[in-house]
C-alpha cells in the first residue's frame, strides 16, 4: 500500500479500519493462515488406505475400564468441552477411570493447560496427559472433533475407538479440503455416538454411516427461573470468527430491534467484537452463573447456529428468555419446543421475532411457560447412554435394550445395546 493509498483509506476508514488492512496484508503475505490448520501433517489420515485394527473385549469380572478421552485444548466456557466433560462424569460415576488426552499442534503448555480444565470444571476427576505420551494402561479412546479423529486413526492401535459427535462437522468449512477431511472422519470406522439426531441422520444421509444416538438436554442446576417480575432488553451470543454462528446476521437484525425499540438494551456476550452503530452492553466472557443471572432479565435473545442447535437456546429458555432460533430443519430436530420463537434466517425476520417478544402484553407468564417447557434431567440420560455404549464396545455384552428414540421430524434413533451393570 503506497502513502497515497494509504491516506485514503486512512481518511475514509479511520486508524482502526488502515490497521485492519496492515494487519490483513502481512498475515497474507506470511501465510499465517496455515497455523489455523488443526494438524501436523503427519496427523492426516486416509479412510481408503487404514490398516484394521481390532481390540478384544474385557470380561466384566475384570472390574472397571479406563477410557481415554482425545481433545483439543479446552477454553474456559466452551460448551462442547463441557458436554464432553458431562459423559466423562458419567463414567466416573459409573466407575469408571478417564484420562483427558489433549492434541495441541502449536505444542502449547500441558500445565496450563491442565489448570483450565481443573479451574472450568472441577467436579471433573480426569487426569490429563499430553496426547503425545501414548495410550499406555487405557481400554479405549474417545475422539471428540475431526482433527482429533484423525489424530486417533493414525496413532490408536490395539484400541477400542469411539467418536463422540456433537456436531456434522463439514458444515464448519466450505467445500474443499477441510470439508473433505472432516467428512472423511465418520469413515474411519470407529463407533460413532451421535449427540441428537440431526447429527445422526446428516452422517446417514450424507455419507452412508451407522451412529447410536444420545439425547440433548438442558442443564437445569445451573440455568432456571429466578425472576418472575418485569424484564426488559435482549441478549445476543456474539462469535464474530465463527461463520455457522451467524453473527453478521444476529448484529444487522439487532440494529434494526434497535431502530424499533430504542429502550430495550441489548446485551452482548461472547468474543471480542468491532465498534457497532447501536448502544449495546459488553459483557465478555461469562460463568454459567452469570449468564443464568443475565438470562433472568431480560426477554428474548438471539440463538444462532447454523449447524446443530446451539445449547444456548434451551438455556435461555430455562432461564425465562425466549430464544430467537432460525427456522432451520436440522436446528428443529432436537428442539421441539413451543416456546422457541422460530425466524426466518435473515436480518428482517429475526428483528420482527425480537420486536414481537418484548412487545408480548405478558413478558411476566411467557417467561414462566419458557422455564416449565424445557427438559429437566440435566444430561443424565445421555449420560447413561454414552456409559452403555462404551461398555458394549469394550465389555463382552448382555442382550440389546432401546435405551432411548429420537421424536419429531427425524428418524427414529438405532438401538442402543446395554449390558448387565459393570463390575464395581
Amino acid at each position: 500500500m503506497n502513502v497515497r493509498g494509504a491516506t485514503q483509506k486512512l481518511r475514509h476508514e479511520g486508524p482502526a479500519g488502515l490497521a485492519r488492512r496492515i494487519v490483513r496484508r502481512a498475515h497474507d503475505r506470511l501465510g499465517a493462515g496455515a497455523l489455523d490448520f488443526p494438524l501436523l501433517p503427519g496427523d492426516i489420515a486416509d479412510s481408503g488406505s487404514l490398516p484394521a485394527v481390532t481390540a478384544g473385549k474385557r470380561s466384566r469380572s475384570d472390574g472397571p475400564l479406563t477410557i481415554g478421552w482425545l481433545s483439543t485444548p479446552p477454553s474456559a466456557g466452551s460448551g462442547g468441552h463441557t458436554t464432553m466433560f458431562r459423559m466423562i462424569r458419567a463414567l466416573e460415576d459409573a466407575g469408571h477411570t478417564c484420562v483427558l488426552f489433549l492434541y495441541d499442534r502449536h505444542h502449547g503448555d500441558l500445565t496450563r493447560h491442565a489448570e483450565v480444565v481443573a479451574h472450568s470444571w472441577p467436579w471433573v476427576g480426569a487426569e490429563v496427559r499430553d496426547a503425545s505420551s501414548g495410550w499406555e494402561g487405557v481400554d479405549a479412546v474417545v475422539a471428540t472433533s475431526w482433527p482429533t479423529a484423525h489424530v486417533l486413526a493414525r496413532r490408536g492401535t490395539g484400541l477400542h475407538r469411539l467418536y463422540f459427535v456433537q456436531d456434522y462437522e463439514p458444515f464448519f468449512f466450505p467445500r474443499g479440503s477441510e470439508h473433505e477431511l472432516a467428512a472423511d472422519t465418520y469413515r474411519f470406522g470407529f463407533t460413532n455416538i451421535a449427540l441428537g439426531t440431526m447429527v445422526h441422520d446428516r452422517l446417514r444421509h450424507e455419507l452412508g454411516v451407522s451412529s447410536h444416538v444420545v439425547p440433548f438436554s438442558c442443564d437445569t442446576n445451573v440455568y432456571s427461573l429466578e425472576h418472575r417480575g418485569a424484564r426488559s432488553g435482549v441478549v445476543f451470543y456474539a462469535k464474530p470468527d465463527v461463520p455457522r454462528r451467524g453473527y453478521l446476521l444476529g448484529m444487522l437484525a439487532l440494529e434494526e430491534f434497535h431502530r424499533r425499540h430504542p429502550e430495550h438494551p441489548i446485551h452482548v456476550y461472547g468474543e471480542a467484537m468491532p465498534e457497532v452503530s447501536f448502544p449495546v452492553i459488553r459483557h465478555g466472557r461469562l460463568t454459567p452463573d452469570e449468564l443464568n443471572l443475565l438470562y433472568n432479565q431480560t426477554v428474548a435473545g438471539l440463538a444462532m447456529s447454523f449447524t446443530n442447535i446451539s445449547l444456548v437456546a434451551e438455556e435461555m429458555l430455562a432461564s425465562g428468555t425466549i430464544p430467537v432460533v432460525p427456522d432451520l430443519h436440522d436446528a428443529r430436530a432436537d428442539l421441539p419446543n413451543d416456546e422457541v420463537a422460530w425466524s426466518p434466517p435473515t436480518p428482517a425476520g429475526l428483528a420482527r421475532a425480537l420486536c414481537r417478544a418484548v412487545e408480548d402484553p405478558d413478558v411476566p407468564g411467557r417467561a414462566v411457560r419458557a422455564a416449565a417447557s424445557v427438559r429437566t434431567d440435566n444430561w443424565q440420560e445421555a449420560g447413561r447412554a454414552v456409559v452403555r455404549i462404551i461398555e458394549d464396545t469394550a465389555l463382552t455384552a448382555g442382550p440389546p435394550q432401546v435405551s432411548w428414540e429420537a421424536s419429531g421430524p427425524s428418524s427414529p434413533a438405532p438401538p442402543v445395546a446395554t449390558p448387565a451393570p459393570a463390575a464395581p
